[in-house]
């Protein structure tokens, strides 16, 4: 299974984050990527700086015949198609698409890191990947998904309401 994590926290071209998330999902098929299960929406605060806008998180699980270089950079261009401009580490961002794991493969290839290498310390990935995928386990370490999230705790965490 191939799982990607989406988050934004100001607005893309196509609108407020949850609307670009919801885009974002849309337009995965024309890309080559098969959106197979999506977790609901989850809020939580801007990291490292609170006072910037508060993050919209998911995470998806999707099939494709692209290899994960050739899929990593897909996701990079589909950001960049929202608006999506890197300056700094941490910023606010209108559309984040991180590739979280590529069936189990591990790589630590500085432009292809997988598993992604802070995806077990962060609960906006964690939570919405234990919703569709509650079996997951981490390719490096075997723990599952759970375990990861019972270790880091799910403060700050708010499941937004479907709209």
């Amino acid at each position: 299974m191939i799982y990607v994590a989406l988050g934004a926290n100001v607005p893309s071209l196509a609108g407020p984050p949850v609307l670009t998330l919801r885009r974002a999902i849309e337009l995965m098929p024309a890309h080559g990527i098969g959106v197979q299960a999506q977790s609901g929406f989850y809020e939580t605060p801007a990291w490292p700086n609170p006072a910037d806008p508060a993050f919209v998180n998911a995470v998806i699980e999707v099939r494709t015949k692209l290899r994960p270089s050739e899929l990593l950079r897909t996701l990079l261009s589909i950001e960049k198609a929202f608006g999506r401009v890197r300056k700094s580490k941490w910023e606010p961002r209108c559309l984040d698409l991180d590739l979280i794991d590529y069936g189990g493969l591990v790589s630590d290839d500085t432009h292809l890191m997988l598993p992604h290498p802070r995806a077990h310390e962060r609960n906006f990935v964690l939570k919405p990947l234990s919703d569709i995928a509650p079996y997951w386990r981490h390719p490096d370490t075997g723990e599952l998904v759970g375990d990861l999230l019972k270790k880091i705790g799910e403060e700050g965490l708010s499941k937004l309401e479907a709209r």
